[in-house]
C-alpha cells in the first residue's frame, strides 16, 4: 500500500520534506510544480498536465494540489492507502478549509473513498517553522490518526501550534473547526483594494480549532464532505 504526499506550497518546499521525514511506511511525492497557496479546490481541465518523473518515488505536476491527487490516483499508484497534503507553511483553521489549496489534496481524496490527512502550521510572527520541531510532532499526529475511526467520505485536518523555543510539548486535542469569518480588512488607494487582514487577530470561540492551535496545542478537526 503506498501513501501519496503531496502539498500547495510546491515540491521544493521545506514542508513536504518534513512531512516525507514524518512519514512512517511507503511514500510518494507527487506535488505541484510551482506555489498554489490560497488556491482552494481548483482543477485543470482546459489544458494539459505535464507530469515529469524525478524519480521512481517523486513526481511533479503543473497543476493544483487537487489535480496532483487527480493525477495520482488515477494513473501514478493503484494501491492508495492514505493521501497526505503538507506540511503547510501557514494555518488552515476553521474556515480556510474552503480556501486552502492543501486541505483540497485531501478533500479531493475522500472524494474517490481514500482517507487523507492536511498538516499545516501556523506562522506565529516573527517566529519562523523549524521543520524539525515540525517533523517530530507531524510523526506523533500521523501515529494517532492513522489508526483512529474515519467515517467513509471525511478527512482530518490539522494545525500545528508555533511555540517559543523550549515550550512545553504541545499536546493533540480533537475539536471542532471555527465558523468565525476571517478578518477582512483593504487598504484602499484610489481603485486599488490591498488585503491586510490580520491572520492572528481572527476571531476565537472556545474550544475551535483556531482556539487550540492559537492556545499552544495540536488542534485536529474531522471534516466531512
Amino acid at each position: 500500500m503506498t501513501i501519496i504526499l503531496t502539498n500547495d506550497d510546491g515540491i521544493d518546499a521545506p514542508g513536504i520534506k518534513a512531512l516525507k521525514q514524518a512519514v512512517n511506511g511507503q511514500s510518494m511525492i507527487v506535488a505541484p510544480t510551482q506555489q498554489h497557496s490560497g488556491c482552494g479546490h481548483k482543477v485543470t481541465t482546459n489544458r494539459p498536465l505535464q507530469l515529469q518523473s524525478r524519480s521512481p518515488q517523486e513526481y511533479a505536476v503543473d497543476g493544483t494540489p487537487a489535480d496532483c491527487t487527480r493525477i495520482a490516483l488515477t494513473h501514478i499508484a493503484n494501491d492508495v492507502e492514505w493521501v497526505l497534503s503538507g506540511i503547510n507553511a501557514g494555518g488552515n483553521l476553521g474556515i480556510d478549509v474552503y480556501i486552502s489549496g492543501t486541505v483540497a489534496a485531501v478533500r479531493e481524496a475522500a472524494i474517490h473513498g481514500i482517507p487523507g490527512i492536511a498538516i499545516s502550521h501556523w506562522i506565529k510572527k516573527p517566529l519562523v517553522i523549524d521543520w524539525e520541531i515540525a517533523t517530530q510532532w507531524t510523526a506523533r499526529v500521523l501515529d494517532k490518526l492513522r489508526y483512529h475511526p474515519l467515517p467513509a467520505g471525511s478527512f482530518w485536518n490539522v494545525n500545528l501550534p508555533h511555540l517559543e523555543p523550549g515550550a512545553s510539548e504541545p499536546e493533540i486535542i480533537l475539536c471542532e473547526p471555527s465558523t468565525d469569518p476571517l478578518p477582512v480588512n483593504y487598504r484602499v488607494e484610489q481603485d486599488l483594494y490591498y488585503y491586510h487582514g490580520e491572520y492572528a487577530q481572527r476571531d476565537r470561540s472556545p474550544n475551535t480549532d483556531v482556539d487550540v492551535c492559537f492556545a499552544g496545542n495540536i488542534a485536529v478537526t474531522q471534516i466531512s464532505l
